[in-house]
């Protein structure tokens, strides 16, 4: 199905052929001036020059040859402008056309295409903290966005599961408890299958174990050891690692599950380790990797670079790996399991140096094809309201949870206070509220730029809030609930300018989705649905609906904001969270 717009030039561009002038003049778009059409076109006023003629005598014989029947008004002013008025056949025409429609007649340009979107990035043995936050949730957005558009979505949490932190974990557990029988190298037996520590011990063990590293030059040392041995396959140390990583991906999926986000796959750098000496030897032998100073090294510079991008380090002067060894690593195995035709990373933005060096490393070697598209998306930071990294009252970074929990309780409050639902219903409805303002006041800004986190205005129900968004649906689902089947309605010919304006506003689904998917952008998903919500509003404001006395209307009417529901549902369902049934 074609875009609205795509339409409507169309349209202009044969008028203009049929007129003897260059059909791509006839570029149609939104009105600059809605107090005197909905849409223009402005070819006429190129086309002067180039055909030496008036543009307003252009501008008039196009009008001349464009369809009457789909416009209510069209007229050519000066200095050559083409103004346009849609005729309301024409709108309900579309609109039926979109709710019958698969996905509402966007186009699906991700089917047969594979993605994986690398997203999340824990450590474990760690809480997740509200650094974690957009990582989490842009990350599963886009990843919604793209199987929105047909993609086959692969969501990797990509866990920090292999590196010097089990090893002081370990270490800092042997001081602790010495008798443990992971301890023993010559035991042979079965190891217990509970863990020797609970998610609340695992938690204290590790920033032991790291303020301890710092001012033990003894303590390091068995660290490091603890980790070369682990990543040996030292028995007694592997199964530590597996109590480690079950009780952490347990608490992590407790906490994701509570955030609406899910991942396809609970892979991590442990994964990628196997692939790592196969690759190095490759690269070496291929005289992609260079010594420079004891370490093994890619240079990845380019001749047009404005600024200095330095060589991706490979491997370390003492023969250990980093994170960019692991990443490209990582890459190695994606594209042997998957062959992705896109891999997306969500990371804070001060990591963008890093992938660009493992992009172009990737690149080089071969790693990806040519056509595999790679794309980091940097993230700002969520500060408070003073402008600062967003801490906790005593000064810290908060918990995920914690955040979470807070947030729930101020909206409880909010739907006591206001009784908004029966009390058997409070917690289930608080749950989605909150979702919904966490999310949306995340999602509605662009991701790579800094925001403040704000509780009273993200929790509001009126303004560009994820609430007033789930107030809208609510609405409409209660109208709909009173006049009864709905589904099987089409859309009339609008009775009002509220109603126009709304179906204007429904037009424009597939070209602000499209461009939230070209630029990675969920913010532009929340912006859309804002608009399409103050249009059902104002829709709801200035016109009779269930009151109308001509059934025809009435259906029309039903069937309209039937119609906006689903297409807000649909948006709602890609930013993540969902609208409960009574607000």
């Amino acid at each position: 199905m074609k875009k609205f717009l795509e339409m409507l030039t169309e349209e202009m561009q044969q008028a203009f052929t049929a007129a003897g002038y260059d059909g791509n003049l006839g570029k149609v778009m939104l009105s600059n001036r809605p107090d005197l059409c909905e849409y223009q076109c402005n070819g006429a006023l190129s086309a002067a020059k180039q055909y030496k003629c008036a543009p307003i005598m252009i501008a008039k014989a196009v009008v001349e040859k464009l369809d009457a029947n789909d416009y209510s008004m069209v007229e050519a002013v000066m200095p050559g402008f083409i103004n346009l008025k849609l005729s309301g056949s024409f709108l309900a025409s579309y609109l039926n056309e979109m709710r019958t429609a698969e996905a509402f007649g966007l186009q699906k340009s991700g089917e047969g295409k594979t993605i994986v979107v690398d997203y999340g990035g824990p450590n474990v043995a760690k809480p997740l903290h509200i650094g974690h936050l957009r990582s989490a949730i842009i990350g599963e957005s886009l990843k919604r966005l793209h199987k929105f558009f047909g993609y086959n979505t692969i969501g990797d949490v990509h866990l920090g599961d292999w590196g010097l932190q089990m090893g002081l974990i370990i270490t800092e557990l042997h001081e602790r408890k010495p008798d443990l029988v992971y301890f023993d190298e010559n035991y042979q037996g079965e190891y217990p299958a509970e863990a020797p520590f609970t998610i609340s011990e695992l938690e204290e063990i590790y920033p032991a174990a790291s303020a301890k590293k710092k001012e033990d030059e003894d303590f390091a040392d068995r660290a490091h050891t603890a980790t070369f041995e682990l990543q040996s396959g030292r028995r007694g140390y592997r199964a530590i690692w597996d109590h480690i990583m079950r009780i952490s991906v347990a608490d992590m999926t407790r906490i994701y599950d509570n955030l609406d986000v899910h991942f396809e796959k609970w892979l991590g750098e442990s994964d990628a380790d196997p692939y790592i000496p196969a690759m190095v030897e490759d690269l070496k032998a291929r005289g992609l990797a260079v010594q420079s100073e004891g370490a093994w090294v890619v240079p990845v510079a380019e001749e047009t670079d404005k600024k200095e991008i330095p060589p991706m380090i490979l491997v370390k002067s003492d023969g250990s790996a980093i994170y960019a060894t692991t990443d490209l690593a990582t890459m190695v195995q994606r594209m042997a399991d998957w062959n992705p035709d896109k891999i997306l990373y969500l990371t804070d933005k001060r990591q963008s140096l890093h992938f660009e060096q493992v992009f172009r490393a990737a690149r080089k070697s071969g790693i990806v094809k040519e056509t595999t598209e790679l794309e980091h998306i940097g993230f700002g930071t969520m500060n408070g309201k003073d402008g600062k990294p967003f801490k906790t009252r005593e000064g810290g970074v908060m918990r995920l949870e914690r955040l979470i929990a807070e947030l729930t309780d101020f909206v409880r409050a909010k739907v006591v206070e206001n009784q908004i639902v029966a009390a058997d219903e409070v917690d289930a409805t608080t749950a989605k509220i909150a979702l919904a303002a966490l999310k949306y006041g995340d999602l509605s800004n662009q991701p790579t730029k800094d925001y403040i986190f704000d509780m009273d205005r993200f929790a509001s129900f009126e303004g560009n809030t994820g609430p007033y968004i789930l107030y809208t649906i609510v609405r409409i689902k209660s109208i709909l609930a009173k006049y009864g089947a709905w589904e099987n309605l089409t859309v009339t010919e609008p009775a009002n300018e509220y109603a126009k304006d709304l179906m204007i506003a429904i037009t424009k689904f597939a070209p602000n989705l499209e461009a939230a998917l070209k630029s990675s952008a969920p913010n532009l998903v929340c912006a859309y649905i804002y608009e399409l919500a103050g249009a059902v509003n104002k829709f709801y404001h200035e016109t009779r609906i269930l009151t109308e006395e001509d059934e025809g209307n009435k259906a029309g009417y039903i069937a309209l904001i039937g119609l906006a529901k689903r297409l807000l549902e649909s948006c709602l369902d890609i930013l993540g969270f969902e609208a409960p049934e009574k607000m």
